[in-house]
């Protein structure tokens, strides 16, 4: 494995990441439960489609072969995309929803905070923008689970629910493999064990606090990173990329 093939996985990951997020996020338009949280989730949508943007931008570029992010986006099969299995989840209500954005906002925010030191100065930008986005979003997330976890009998249960289906995916988040330890040693990605103590402690925090508890799981599940997915993120590419598979020689 070379630097190149390495960093270019890194950023493919982590847009994908974002681009599933942004997804999600976006079917909660018109949906809301209250306009406030309408605007809110559609304004987190639209900052995970920048962040997609410009790391998938990237990865086409250290790729080197003359593709786009709408190429990365829009045309590569599931096996090809490499995001962790929590973000191709449907939404669920909305108990679910703030539960996957706890776990997964408290996760990117001490992620990309380290990243910003990243040898890669176009990977440390890209952080530095981030971090300033996922503050609120954990803000947000962390606000919504002590009033459903502290609030009445049937949005505690709602809640914690969400929680125990959840958690047998946060281990994926802070997996460590070969291209992980490459660009470690090399300065540019991130120490994720620094990540991995830190997004505990805060997430233990938040379910003292919120009245919660956080299941015992014998078996994380995983697969993700090498696209091996769900069923559902067919569901999804079929809806998100049907325009550019029907007219692929379609220009904007």
């Amino acid at each position: 494995m070379t630097e190149q093939q390495a960093l270019y996985q890194y950023c493919l990951r982590l847009g994908d990441d974002a681009l599933l997020q942004s997804f999600r996020y976006s079917e909660w338009c018109s949906n809301g439960p209250i306009l406030e949280e309408d605007l809110a989730l559609t304004n987190f949508a639209l900052d995970m489609t920048g962040r997609a943007q410009a790391l998938l931008s990237y990865a086409a570029k250290v790729e080197g072969k003359g593709k786009t992010d709408d190429d990365l986006a829009y045309r590569r099969g599931e096996r090809k995309f490499h995001n962790h299995l929590m973000m191709e989840l449907p939404n669920g209500d909305f108990a679910f929803t703030i539960a996957r954005m706890l776990f997964s906002s408290a996760f990117e925010y001490y992620f990309y905070s380290e990243l910003q030191q990243s040898a890669d100065i176009n990977l440390a930008a890209i952080a530095s923008k981030t971090v300033k986005e996922v503050k609120y979003h954990l803000a947000h997330a962390t606000d919504w689970t002590l009033r459903l976890g502290d609030g009445t009998s049937e949005s505690h249960h709602r809640i914690q629910k969400a929680i125990d289906e959840l958690m047998m995916f946060t281990g994926e988040l802070v997996e460590i493999d070969e291209v992980e330890d490459f660009l470690r040693i090399a300065n540019i990605a991130v120490d994720m064990e620094a990540v991995k103590a830190k997004w505990k402690e805060y997430i233990n925090g938040v379910m003292a606090e919120a009245t919660l508890l956080l299941p015992r799981v014998d078996y994380m599940q995983t697969g993700g990173r090498k696209g091996i997915h769900t069923e559902y993120l067919g569901h999804i590419l079929a809806e998100m990329q049907y325009l550019q598979r029907a007219y692929p020689e379609a220009i904007w």
